[in-house]
């Protein structure tokens, strides 16, 4: 696989992160678990329940070794999740990125909760109180 960055840009492979200096390609020549630095969410950013999810799932990607943590994290706020919208994409679109977790396809599961993202946005929107369907945010539960 051959993976293009642009000066600046970073690339998170099996845990590592590689910033490069200048535009270059990478070829990736065998299997490697991967993410683009501009598909990295940062902790603040997780402000609705589909970014907290994705934040998670992103963890097992960039820090695998701490699997098993991110993993229980995610079988908890996929959960809360569920219960935090009656919208028929949302839930659609929740059983592909589980399929996708089970499967250990962490990247297509995020894929999925990318393509939500202005579903979430747009119920967020059109409710009167956006707080109702927030779960305890992340920054408070590292806090913890």
């Amino acid at each position: 696989m051959r993976i293009f960055l642009r000066a600046g840009e970073k690339i998170f492979v099996n845990g590592a992160v590689i910033s490069v200096n200048q535009k270059t390609s990478i070829n990736l020549l065998n299997d490697a678990v991967f993410l683009l630095g501009s598909h990295v969410l940062q902790v603040e950013e997780t402000t609705t329940p589909l970014k907290q999810l994705y934040f998670v799932i992103q963890n097992v990607l960039i820090e695998p070794t701490a699997e098993g943590i991110s993993m229980d994290h995610y079988k908890h706020l996929l959960s809360g999740v569920r219960h935090a919208f009656s919208n028929l994409d949302v839930h659609s679109g929740l059983d592909d990125v589980e399929r996708h977790v089970e499967n250990k396809r962490y990247f297509d599961a995020l894929k999925v909760l990318r393509k939500l993202f202005p579903v979430e946005q747009e119920i967020m929107e059109g409710l009167d109180d956006a707080s109702q369907v927030f779960i305890r945010p992340l920054a408070a539960t590292a806090a913890a």
